[in-house]
């Protein structure tokens, strides 16, 4: 048991249809895959299966259909480089419930895969409709939840299907992710500092409220600095700033204040009149016109020297526009920092893992998330819904 889960290895998998839900929502380019981290980061589980002679039945959602049989978003491609990965044939099932499906799920042998198609093609998916579920759940006589990814959706892959199964586990991947993002749950090793990025306020105010009761400082970038910037009435010129949450960015700042909790907030900034104009600037103060676009060699410098005083640290959220690589040496800075740090790291999926991938240090962290929106959930307290299923199962 992992905090009171049944794992992968309590199971009796041998001969059993083992209904596996993973998170296959790889990046796809004219049908070509771009990015197979994570069917990189799926392979040990099936492979662990397969040995076991259980018969794989693997549903994923790609993309964002919108219950719609989109074909630039079928499955097909991840099924074919599954096959090639595994040097074995995987059978791919052109419908996601059925009776077709059903019956190839029962005609696959011991270490057999069958790949279904896209869960989100059917609206019972993120409805989580009690048919749907129904019809998904005679696909199998086990159920294995590895997509920590998803495991903040109350979908019915996810959540419906689990209570139609006597035999209920997480795999490997999401007991590694437990394990890991509850170490900053539970006695942090101090100072713990939290590195937030990206765009809004808005998307993270309850990731902020909730740091800011475990964290001794917050290191915040991005855009979304410029709303705690403006709160403080530091010009930031035409940056990003959500008006209507200046004063929420003020009182956040004001308990971070009251509760001994230091901010940080960038104090140079690379910036242009649009992300299209030639001219960049760094300076130190945005006059009108200019906007901020990432944070400044000096801001890195500084940031980069708190995250190498830490003993913890969670990162989540670009310094930047770090697309663009004119706005991307923030970031690059931060993800050097994190990754060189000697302390416990742990980077919160999204952009920041996309981020270190492409900097070369996401084998230099502790722990990488691969769930971006659910790894923010967790250390926010909250109980996951697919987590919530299987305990209530167990």
């Amino acid at each position: 048991m992992s905090q009171g889960l049944p794992t992968l290895d309590a199971l009796e998998v041998a001969g059993q249809r083992v209904l596996l839900r993973l998170d296959l929502n790889v990046p796809l380019r004219d049908g070509e895959i771009t990015d197979t981290t994570r069917i990189d980061a799926a392979l040990p589980t099936i492979r662990q299966l397969r040995e076991a002679g259980a018969r794989v039945v693997i549903c994923s959602h790609l993309g964002r259909p919108r219950s719609k049989r989109i074909p630039a978003l079928s499955l097909e491609p991840v099924a074919a480089k599954l096959a090639e990965l595994l040097d074995d044939e995987v059978v791919f099932a052109h419908d996601v419930v059925g009776d077709d499906v059903e019956f190839l799920s029962r005609d696959i042998p011991p270490g057999g895969v069958l790949v279904l198609e896209n869960l989100r093609f059917d609206p019972g998916e993120k409805a989580n409709d009690d048919d749907f579920a129904g019809k998904l759940a005679r696909l199998g006589d086990v159920y294995v939840n590895d997509a920590f990814g998803t495991m903040h959706r109350a979908h019915a892959s996810v959540v419906g299907v689990v209570s139609r199964f006597d035999h209920v586990a997480i795999g490997p991947l999401v007991d590694r992710e437990i394990t890991a993002l509850s170490k900053l749950l539970e006695g942090p090793a101090r100072p713990f500092i939290g590195v937030l990025g990206g765009a809004k306020v808005s998307d993270k105010i309850e990731v902020i409220e909730s740091l800011l009761h475990r964290v001794d400082a917050l290191v915040v970038g991005g855009a979304m600095a410029y709303t705690f910037l403006a709160a403080q009435d530091t010009p930031v010129g035409d940056s990003l700033v959500e008006r209507e949450r200046i004063r929420l960015a003020g009182r956040l700042l004001e308990r971070c204040a009251a509760r001994g909790v230091q901010v940080f907030l960038p104090t140079d900034h690379v910036v242009a009149e649009s992300p299209e104009s030639e001219e960049v600037q760094t300076v130190r103060a945005i006059e009108p016109g200019w906007k901020g676009f990432d944070i400044g060699p000096e801001t890195v410098r500084r940031f980069s020297e708190i995250i190498s005083r830490s003993s913890t640290v969670f990162w989540n959220g670009p310094m930047g526009m770090f697309e663009d690589p004119r706005f991307a040496e923030g970031t690059r800075g931060v993800a050097r920092a994190v990754a060189e740090a000697e302390a416990y790291t742990v980077v919160g999926g999204g952009d920041s893992a996309a981020a270190l991938h492409q900097c070369g240090y996401a084998d230099q962290v502790s722990h990488l998330s691969t769930g971006g929106g659910a790894s923010l959930e967790f250390i926010q307290g909250k109980e996951l819904p697919g987590i919530r299923a299987l305990r209530r199962r167990t």
